[in-house]
């Protein structure tokens, strides 16, 4: 059975000393906006959560390099792998329909049930080719600052020059690391029970959501988000009274009200009572 509510939720992020999401076009600063306030891509936010589902042991398609468990060299292989995907046949219009070919895809893998996914590859000498694309229920905004951030830059050794006898340091040694000293971050989201009709995506989807959620940040530790530096400090959890909901989500988003120290404020709704929940 597909998701019988419509879903809104609210993540309350805390950020000391780290670089909650850097921008490679900007030599890899913490994102900011054209007012100062700090930015945690929708993109990062979701691989947070398809890491998360991956430690739980649910099957993702789009893993990263670090994370793969299969060896596939890529999305390609992995869909048409014969053991870790759908094989061949399932993207070859002439075997399988695109509506099947969508069935086994939301069967096998949760971030596609969840978050949707094209399958486009090109045609083969088996005329394969077919350009499928899936809207997934779970929708996620990027996470915006309460206040404008303070971003420090300090300047690094990089790594040690293997050339020569080692006496010399090569010349692209140094380097430069960025940080938000503090910030409060908050990000919007639902789950549509119209798309998660086609999908499948279920109720107990949701509830693995809901309780992947306050850990997004655990287990994901590197140089420039050491372990403690980032937390979900609240998950605001709305689950509506039917599949159309009785309020829009801009409604139930607009209920809260954060502060810039992490404290907040919710003014209920009628017939809508929010669920807080704790990060870890």
């Amino acid at each position: 059975m597909s998701l019988k509510h419509k879903i809104d939720f609210a993540l309350i992020i805390g950020v000391t000393n780290a670089n909650p999401n850097g921008d490679p076009l900007n030599g890899n600063r913490p994102r900011t906006d054209f007012s100062g306030k700090g930015e945690i891509s929708d993109v990062c936010l979701k691989r947070k959560i398809r890491d998360r589902l991956q430690d739980s042991g649910h099957c993702i398609f789009v893993q990263t390099d670090e994370k793969k468990t299969d060896g596939m060299t890529s999305l390609k292989n992995r869909a048409e792998d014969s053991k870790h995907g759908l094989g061949k046949d399932a993207f070859n219009p002439k075997k399988t329909s695109k509506d099947q070919t969508v069935k086994l895809a939301c069967e096998k893998w949760f971030d596609v049930r969840a978050f949707g996914q094209v399958f486009a590859f090109g045609k083969g000498e088996d005329a394969s080719g077919v350009s499928v694309p899936i809207r997934g229920p779970v929708t996620l905004q990027s996470a915006f600052s309460v206040e404008p951030v303070s971003v420090t830059s300090t300047q690094i050794t990089k790594s040690v020059s293997g050339e020569g006898d080692g006496s010399k340091r090569g010349s692209d040694t140094m380097g430069m690391k960025h940080r938000v000293d503090q910030g409060i971050y908050v990000a919007y989201g639902a789950i549509t029970p119209q798309l998660a009709e086609k999908t499948g995506f279920s109720d107990e989807d949701a509830m693995v959501v809901k309780s992947i959620l306050p850990k997004l940040f655990e287990g994901d530790a590197s140089s420039a988000r050491p372990e403690g530096s980032m937390q979900v400090k609240k998950v605001i959890w709305w689950k509506h009274g039917s599949k159309a909901g009785q309020y829009s989500s801009a409604k139930v988003h607009q209920t809260l009200k954060v502060n810039s120290d992490g404290s907040y404020s919710l003014k209920e709704l009628p017939d809508l009572r929010p669920e807080e929940i704790d990060g870890f």
